[in-house]
């Protein structure tokens, strides 16, 4: 099979990504989509983020009706920042005759070489690159010289093309906040249930 791996902290999860797991989906003709809430992710240790569980729940309510989106918990129980190749190399072993793809926008790519142990998040997994706006796609060349690759390292890199939605969880949390409208910028499960749990305000 072959599996994408979409993490994120999804504070909350919204339409646009939904649409760009939909697109990596369909063009890299994956299987299953696993949406991975991030427990603590590395970029965010000043965050205060929303409790697991309620992500969980409410990434539960807007992957509803799609059999190939599903939910993966691996981190929930994580001591420490929640690294990638960490997360890569587990689902390795629980899928060791899968191929793994992982899901990354164009933003986080130019941010790459920075990560812990990207060489080995490119052996461990294809790369989907989601363009995001103002963030044009690195090429592939591009990518080998920042990560000192040579031209051996087999590098699995896909573009996907996606409507360029410019909806952000911040936003939306700040939305929630003043009490604005977000109609068509999250599921409307995922909107009556931030309002019945009184979140982000």
């Amino acid at each position: 099979m072959r599996i994408g791996v979409f993490g994120g902290t999804f504070d909350p999860v919204h339409l646009g990504h939904l649409i760009l797991a939909e697109q990596c989906r369909e063009q890299a003709q994956l299987d299953r989509v696993l949406f991975m809430p991030a427990a603590s992710p590395p970029h965010k240790q000043e965050q205060t983020l929303t409790p697991f569980a309620q992500r969980v729940e409410i990434l539960a309510l807007a992957l509803s009706g799609n059999p190939a989106f599903q939910i993966d918990e691996l981190e929930k129980d994580r001591v420490g920042p929640s690294f990638t190749v960490d997360t890569l190399t587990l689902l390795t072993q629980r899928h060791p005759n899968d191929n793994l793809a992982f899901m990354i926008g164009s933003d986080s790519l130019r941010d790459l070489p920075a990560w812990y142990q990207p060489k080995r998040i490119l052996e461990l997994a294809e790369l989907l690159v989601m363009e995001r706006s103002e963030w044009p796609c690195a090429c592939p060349d591009a990518l080998r010289a920042s990560l000192g690759l040579g031209t051996d390292f087999p590098l699995r890199y896909r573009i996907v093309e996606a409507p360029l939605v410019a909806i952000s969880s911040r936003d939306i949390r700040r939305r929630f906040k003043e009490g604005r409208s977000v109609r068509y910028m999250v599921p409307r499960a995922v909107e009556a249930y931030v309002a019945d749990k009184r979140l982000y305000i």
